[in-house]
């Protein structure tokens, strides 16, 4: 799924003073009852759902403990009912600088494979719902990984992401050389893996990676919060199957992608929301949508 590495220890970044920094929240804050040690959950906006990631003094940094309670987080949300898409952020200064190199450095090959090593944090790509990622900040190694495995991804002013696994003698183990490679195609994928270098949010866009760069960290958030909020105003059904379908595109061959497209288009004449929004629109009113 989403993350190792290197982090604190491969980019220098430091630990204290202006790199301890509160979790960005956004404008409307709501909190939950749920009560987590790595994460913050919150509603801000009517069907939006808001995870910041929360371990200021590492920098946001990855590990198996926090992957477990944002997993939680994200399937308490997609199967409340009431969230139709979620936005992942986490403080101004670091989205996630990496993964925690204290709970990977003394692994050995047989601990790793016997126990499925960082598998867990896969669980995110199979979320339901869209996730918007809002990059604020570092995005280095598995926090860059783990902005990949969203569906969306927008950018602050001073986003950072790379892959610089390669700095500790390793490679990305959370679908990083994978997932690069897809969206920004072979070349400049090898070179920043291979030379651990790493790039803007402005090249993220300029790639195809991102979606969009904000000015302020500040927009960046509430862009996010949204759009999520555009997208929990449709029909939840229709917005599960679109997401399908991009991610078969992604993830398979073109004419596969077709037909599937095609299968979840007439499956979707089977759904009320279907004859709601048709209806709706030929008699020039706003639909209500039932989600079934």
């Amino acid at each position: 799924m989403s993350f190792l590495r290197p982090s604190l220890i491969s980019t220098r970044l430091p630990l204290s003073g202006s790199a301890i920094s509160r979790p960005f929240t956004g404008v409307r804050w709501n909190s939950t009852a749920t009560a987590y040690e790595f994460i913050l959950t919150s509603t801000p906006r009517p069907g939006v759902g808001q995870i910041t990631i929360n371990r200021p003094k590492a920098l946001n940094a990855l590990s198996t403990p926090l992957m477990k309670e944002l997993n939680a987080a994200v399937k308490s949300f997609a199967t409340d009912g009431k969230t139709g898409a979620i936005v992942l952020t986490g403080s101004e200064r670091a989205f996630a600088a990496g993964a925690d190199i204290k709970e990977m450095a003394p692994l050995t090959f047989s601990s790793a494979y016997k126990t499925d090593f960082i598998q867990l944090w896969s669980d995110l790509t199979q979320c339901p719902i869209p996730i918007i990622a809002a990059v604020n900040g570092y995005a280095l190694g598995g926090g860059c990984e783990l902005a990949m495995m969203c569906d969306i991804i927008f950018c602050g002013p001073k986003a950072v992401f790379g892959q610089p696994e390669i700095k500790l003698g390793t490679i990305p183990g959370g679908g990083g050389s994978q997932r690069l490679t897809r969206a920004i195609g072979k070349s400049k994928a090898m070179e920043i893996i291979l030379t651990g270098k790493n790039f803007s949010g402005k090249e993220a866009e300029k790639w195809g990676l991102a979606s969009k760069v904000f000015e302020t960290a500040e927009a960046t958030v509430e862009g996010a919060l949204e759009t999520a909020e555009t997208i929990a105003g449709y029909g939840g059904v229709a917005v599960k199957a679109a997401k399908e379908v991009v991610n078969q595109a992604y993830e398979g061959n073109l004419a596969e992608g077709v037909k599937y497209e095609r299968r979840m288009f007439h499956a979707l004449f089977a759904t009320k929301d279907q004859k709601i929004g048709m209806t709706a629109f030929a008699e020039k009113k706003k639909p209500e949508w039932s989600h079934e």
